[in-house]
């Protein structure tokens, strides 16, 4: 009785740590592919990045480039292009400056005149 305790208690928690989060996750990726719409950029499957042209049920038609108009399925879709805006923190000129010192061989140090 105590090994079937032991055995249930493993497959809840297989469940829980594998199971679980892969559904969340093919449940989040098809909810991003229903909500493609016109002018999206998109990445394929294969890595292909396209902008999405006209929308239908299964397929969708994309421009891979200036002219070139191919129809895709809409499972084949990775993800949706965004633009991720990244600020960069300016460094304080004081530690710029010592950096570059070092970058240079220089320690900051004064050269003792007495070494050859």
């Amino acid at each position: 009785m105590g090994g079937f305790l032991i055995l249930v208690l493993v497959l809840g928690a297989v469940w829980l740590l594998f199971v679980i989060p892969a559904r969340r996750k093919r449940g989040s990726h098809e909810a991003m592919q229903d909500s493609i719409d016109l002018g999206d950029e998109i990445i394929t499957a294969g890595g292909l990045h396209a902008t999405v042209r006209e929308l239908g049920d299964v397929e969708l038609r994309v421009e891979i480039a200036p002219g070139v108009v191919v129809t895709l399925d809409r499972r084949a879709v990775a993800a949706v292009a965004r633009e991720i805006e990244v600020e960069v923190e300016p460094e304080p000129e004081a530690r710029a400056s010592a950096e570059t010192g070092r970058a240079a061989g220089e320690s900051g140090a004064e050269p003792d005149p007495d070494l050859p």
